[in-house]
């Protein structure tokens, strides 16, 4: 089998699929993008076509490390979110050449049942609360909110307790009913991170998302030493090499890479297990599509330090087209309690309405975060 065609989809609400085709019929799809960034990826996806057209897809593995080390530069977000894409289309055709889901050939499952959770917007605490008692009917009792809007490098108390605000409430509401995690977005930086995280403390969170950015994971340490709350970090880390490093380091409780950012199945499968050695739990990242869940889903099934899987169902990002509707094999991603099983279809068990698809990419529109300011006028982070 070889490889002959690889097309790109830019969709709405904010993804992009790629297809796969071989000269045996057999198509694989995957996803890969960064959100706001997807002309980029998409240039990179056809950059690197010319390593996989005329290759055997069922060559995963030395196809990843052509991708990855066939050029002199490498990593980063966007040649990592390439590869992601390619290479969880490469682990569909995979499993649909061999009549398998994906988790098979990693080695089968190692639970039966993984707990989603769901993201909620909202800036306002009853807007907050408002948003999971919908979601609460839907079967959701796990969920992630923003810990704060922006914050400067030292911020006023003001602020601090707009945040904390919104997480008593939420406590108030549903007691411990649910649960959920902070997600501080990288907003805060480190002498307000170590304040913030205090006050919430009392309101018990399942975790702190990203308190400081990645680019500053040196103070993961000292945060995690100044707090029980399990620190979690991972979406904006691309690779094994930077895990690396924030393992040895310590500090991160939760790792979250994102299966299309961070090199697909065959990174993320990998950073699993190295979290595993360093009793690290895994909870990828997704608040993208179909296909990114599904490859998420595969990891899930096969890692045994997998807690929990973020899904994009109802996310008020998603303007223009919801989670499932791409997909025709809808039923095969409903949940029972909470909970995602096993996708029984072969390859990443998602099947793409692909006429759909062409038509919605024709207008797919070019999504962009916003840019925040503080007061003074300077940048903040969203």
């Amino acid at each position: 089998m070889k490889v002959t065609k690889l097309t790109t989809y830019r969709l709405p609400p904010r993804w992009m699929f790629v297809k796969i085709e071989t000269d045996e019929g057999i198509i694989g799809w995957g996803e890969p993008v960064i959100e706001g960034r997807a002309r980029s990826v998409e240039a990179a996806v056809h950059e690197l076509s010319e390593y996989v057209i005329g290759q055997d897809p069922a060559r995963i593995n030395d196809i990843w490390q052509t991708l990855y080390r066939g050029g002199f530069y490498r990593g980063g977000a966007v040649f990592m979110s390439a590869i992601a894409g390619i290479d969880q289309a490469l682990w569909d055709i995979k499993g649909k050449a061999l009549g398998v889901p994906v988790y098979q050939l990693l080695g089968g499952l190692v639970r039966d049942r993984i707990k989603a959770y769901s993201w909620v917007g909202g800036d306002r605490p009853a807007d907050v609360v408002a948003g999971i008692k919908k979601l609460r009917e839907i079967g959701f009792d796990t969920f992630k909110l923003n810990g704060c809007e922006d914050m400067g490098i030292i911020d006023s108390s003001r602020k601090i307790d707009q945040a904390v605000n919104t997480v008593a409430q939420i406590r108030e509401a549903f007691g411990n009913e649910i649960e959920f995690g902070l997600d501080f977005h990288g907003r805060v930086h480190a002498p307000m991170a170590k304040v913030l995280i205090k006050e919430l403390e009392q309101y018990r969170p399942l975790f702190i998302e990203e308190p400081v950015l990645a680019e500053q994971a040196e103070y993961y340490p000292r945060i995690a030493a100044a707090t029980h709350i399990p620190i979690a970090a991972g979406e904006r880390m691309f690779s094994r090499f930077e895990f690396k490093r924030v393992l040895e380091a310590g500090g991160v409780s939760i790792l979250q890479p994102d299966l299309s950012h961070a090199g697909g199945i065959t990174e993320c499968h990998k950073i699993a297990s190295m979290a595993e050695a360093y009793d690290v739990a895994l909870a990828p990242h997704c608040p993208l599509g179909p296909l990114a869940l599904a490859a998420c889903l595969h990891v899930d099934y096969v890692s045994h330090n997998a807690v929990f899987q973020e899904q994009s169902m109802g996310i008020h990002y998603n303007q223009g087209a919801e989670l499932l509707d791409y997909v025709v094999n809808k039923e095969d991603f409903s949940m029972t309690d909470g909970h995602f099983y096993p996708l029984s279809k072969p390859g990443l068990g998602v099947e793409i309405n692909e006429e759909l698809v062409i038509e919605r990419s024709k207008n797919a529109p070019d999504w962009r975060n916003p840019i925040w300011r503080h007061g003074d006028g300077s940048i903040a982070e969203w």
